[in-house]
């Protein structure tokens, strides 16, 4: 299953530590200083005199290990105790990264060529990448659970970016001992919106690029902070319930999930906002009924397309209020030229646009001059 297709996310347990490991503690110096990670909880990088020290912790739920790579420019040099760790030379000049949520960073780092292999190629939304594909510039390479070791090895990039599951992920580490370079990337399994568009940093750090990451982030921090402000000049606060059935369960947001922190900051009442987690909560049609029958919105249910879709497939639908009152809202009109879905690709890397996007559902009052970015009314 590809990561992309999950709506919330779990989230980690720790921020990461200095790890320059000086044998003094150095004055703050530019060479010396961390990128400042301010909402990703996963990542950390330091940035060194001639290299950089990036630690990925929990690139998965629960994971126990902390992974490091050393990022290293030409002619630095490398302290012995780190030379233990991955060590990647920058900036890197080919790449290959297996999630779409790696698409957007690459895209607005302005590095989208360097990209030359990725698998299950369908799923790309990005018109700058759908380009390079028609020009073959960019190899299908199966699936990230089962990559083709034979064109990876052909292409020999300087940097093959992975994320994983559980930890177990034979092909990765049957590539790295045929020689090629893996890091691990976790953005997926951070829990905020902030959070998660924050790893812009980490391929700026690949590209020699921090700076225009930094300016890149900064500035969807800002819009995003700025929208979440105007929402505080509103009394009103809409019900809302999101997700649909699935093999006969409802799955929607947790509490304290990504998707549950959108509709909070969109200054909504998430019906669920009270439920510990951070993952998906799955209950039953009646269950969610009692519950949600009078919500006054609908979020993203499923991959439905529109309300006669949802009305067919399950005629209980129509009991509820938002669907009666034509308030359901999607994502999944929103496709690329080969049928993958937009928000999968651009909502984790752009929550500012998502935020914009709720505001205007829930409060359109307040956005009377902003498009939809990836949801809209399901007619």
């Amino acid at each position: 299953m590809k990561t992309i297709r999950i709506f919330v996310f779990l989230s980690f347990l720790s921020l990461l530590l200095n790890a320059c490991h000086p044998a003094k503690k150095p004055e703050a110096t530019a060479a010396n200083v961390s990128n400042s990670i301010k909402y990703a909880q996963g990542l950390s990088i330091q940035k060194c005199s001639g290299y950089s020290v990036v630690k990925v912790s929990n690139p998965w739920p629960n994971a126990q290990q902390t992974f490091t790579y050393i990022l290293k420019e030409k002619n630095a040099v490398i302290p012995e105790s780190l030379k233990k760790h991955t060590l990647i030379s920058v900036p890197i000049q080919t790449v290959v990264v297996t999630s779409t949520t790696h698409i957007p960073s690459l895209e607005m780092l302005g590095v989208e060529k360097t990209l030359v292999g990725f698998p299950q190629l369908d799923y790309i939304s990005s018109s700058k990448v759908r380009a390079l594909i028609d020009a073959q510039k960019v190899k299908e390479l199966g699936t990230n659970q089962n990559l083709n070791t034979e064109a990876l090895l052909d292409l020999q990039p300087d940097l093959i970016v992975g994320y994983g599951i559980d930890g177990v992920n034979p092909t990765l580490d049957l590539l790295q001992k045929s020689g090629l370079k893996v890091m691990l990337n976790g953005d997926w399994n951070e829990a905020t919106p902030l959070g998660k568009a924050e790893w812009i940093k980490f391929f700026g750090a690949l590209y020699g690029k921090e700076k225009l990451a930094n300016e890149i982030f900064s500035s969807i921090e800002k819009n995003y902070l700025s929208t979440k402000q105007k929402v505080l000049t509103s009394s009103y606060k809409p019900t809302v319930m999101a997700g649909a059935l699935y093999e006969n369960q409802w799955y929607l947001p947790h509490g304290n999930s990504w998707g549950s922190l959108f509709i909070k900051d969109a200054g909504a009442d998430y019906l669920w906002a009270d439920s510990k987690g951070t993952g998906s909560l799955s209950l039953s049609f009646e269950t969610v009924l009692e519950k949600a029958v009078n919500a006054d919105v609908w979020i993203g249910p499923s991959q439905y397309t529109s309300l006669a879709e949802m009305q067919k497939d399950n005629p209980h639908y129509a009991q509820f209020k938002a669907f009666k009152n034509k308030q359901v809202y999607s994502y999944s009109n929103k496709k690329g030229a080969t049928g993958g879905l937009i928000f999968y690709e651009w909502a984790p890397n752009r929550p500012d646009w998502v935020l914009e996007d709720m505001v205007k559902i829930f409060h359109p009052e307040l956005m009377p001059d902003t498009d939809f970015h990836f949801f809209e009314p399901l007619k």
